[in-house]
């Protein structure tokens, strides 16, 4: 990743870059309260983070960033030493002298804990810039991406691979050794390794949300295992850029009328085939192996998890008399609800339709009686006698249980039509 191609990036991502106003209030060194400088320390620190995250950088060099990255014309920022002591004060960075040795011990790991701790104190931004550090949330981001790898590869809860693969997912040795470090630090890897006919590192991952389990012995054979597949597997690759080496050499000295030296390239071709065949069944055979060690491993949670549905089931048996009992309670339960029902909301079923009928012919008589009492003028009605008309159709309407709002609507629409004779009968009524 070179310093131009970050350049570019950084003029992508902040259009006015280059204008100089702008610049050069954002190139000053921090003065007064941090409320002052805030929104300055804010736009650095993003703009740090966007780089990594884009460049798939979880460590970088301070100096390099400061003099190479946001270089303008020969300025640099003067406010980057303290955006960058403010990202380690509030941990958003570290050196790499501060991990945790994850192939230290559990007493190594916790004093270099706490000397990190009395040496943060003392840290001063001229340290930071001679040093690397590690940008948190890019670190936090890769780990969980090398997790999800794993994840593609491997259906378990977790897994094993040696320290090269870890490497190759992490995308460096560095890159490993902190992503491991971050890992082990939240209990979600172990480091372990084996001497047997090489020294041979490995790391176990838990790939679910727990915590990665304790190392066994069958995990330093497993480890073993593995190391011997990619062992076979390269010498495999070996092998067969050897015989087409052998085939090409062959061809061309047939081509060339040179059969004697044709005919050793052709036996040095079945030599070839059939060490070929020898290792790839070495290798059939370790893979076979851990395939049954992983199917066993599944058994056996299988196993763990049919003991405790077992268990769980006999635990809250419950018997015929009181899934009995349980459901009588809650027919009751049923009853009383309905009955309180019946209590909170009245019925009116037992009105027959002859008596509202009955109290309709009576209202219509009484409105009638009360038409001529009203003074209505050619232009509407008398507002004062549609309002005691309406106010004597509400109190009416009320003792057959009808709203007010239905009675005011009646009284109204009647007060509002004088012309009409008194043979004739509401239509709200006639409807009725």
């Amino acid at each position: 990743m070179s310093s131009t191609s970050v350049r570019e990036f950084v003029l992508k991502e902040v259009p006015d870059w280059n204008d100089e106003v702008i610049a050069t209030a954002r190139f000053k060194a921090f003065s007064g309260q941090r409320s002052d400088w805030e929104p300055k320390f804010q736009f650095w620190k993003n703009l740090i983070l966007k780089i990594a995250r884009h460049f798939s950088l979880a460590i970088i060099h301070p100096s390099q960033v400061k003099n190479e990255w946001f270089n303008r014309g020969g300025l640099t920022p003067l406010c980057f030493d303290d955006v960058l002591f403010v990202m380690y004060n509030e941990g958003d960075v570290v050196r790499s002298v501060d991990l945790v040795d994850a192939a230290s011990g559990r007493l190594t790991q916790l004093f270099r804990k706490v000397r990190s701790l009395m040496a943060r104190s003392a840290a001063t931004p001229e340290i930071l810039l001679k040093d690397r550090v590690i940008l948190m949330e890019v670190l936090k981001d890769k780990a969980d991406e090398v997790i999800k790898l794993l994840s593609e590869s491997h259906w378990a809860s977790s897994c094993i691979i040696t320290m090269k693969k870890f490497q190759d997912k992490c995308g460096g040795r560095d890159e490993a050794s902190a992503v491991l470090s971050f890992l082990t630090g939240r209990g979600k890897a172990l480091y372990l390794s084996i001497s047997k006919n090489e020294f041979t590192e490995g790391v176990k991952v838990s790939l679910s949300p727990a915590a990665v389990s304790s190392i066994s012995s069958l995990d330093y054979d497993v480890l073993h295992l593995i190391w011997t597949v990619e062992k076979l597997q390269l010498q495999l690759d070996i092998i067969d850029r050897h015989y087409e080496m052998s085939r090409k050499s062959a061809l061309a000295s047939l081509h060339s009328g040179n059969k004697t030296v044709a005919l050793r390239h052709a036996k040095q071709l079945k030599l070839t085939k059939e060490s070929r065949e020898k290792c790839t069944s070495l290798l059939n055979r370790v893979e076979e192996v851990l395939s049954l060690i992983e199917n066993a491993e599944s058994t056996k949670k299988v196993s763990e998890a049919i003991q405790i549905g077992a268990q769980a089931i006999k635990k809250n048996k419950i018997s015929v008399e009181e899934l009995q009992l349980c459901l009588e309670e809650l027919e009751e339960s049923i009853d009383l609800q309905k009955q309180a029902e019946k209590v909170i909301v009245p019925s009116y079923t037992g009105i027959d339709d002859e008596d509202i009928e009955e109290e309709f012919k009576k209202l219509e008589q009484e409105v009638e009686c009360e038409r001529p009492k009203c003074t209505v003028s050619k232009t509407g009605a008398n507002e004062p006698a549609a309002s005691e008309s309406a106010e004597s159709l509400s109190v009416a309407f009320s003792t057959i249980g009808l709203n007010d709002g239905q009675a005011t609507a009646l009284a109204i629409s009647d007060t509002v039509v004088p012309d009409r004779s008194n043979e004739s009968k509401h239509p709200m009524l006639e409807s009725a």
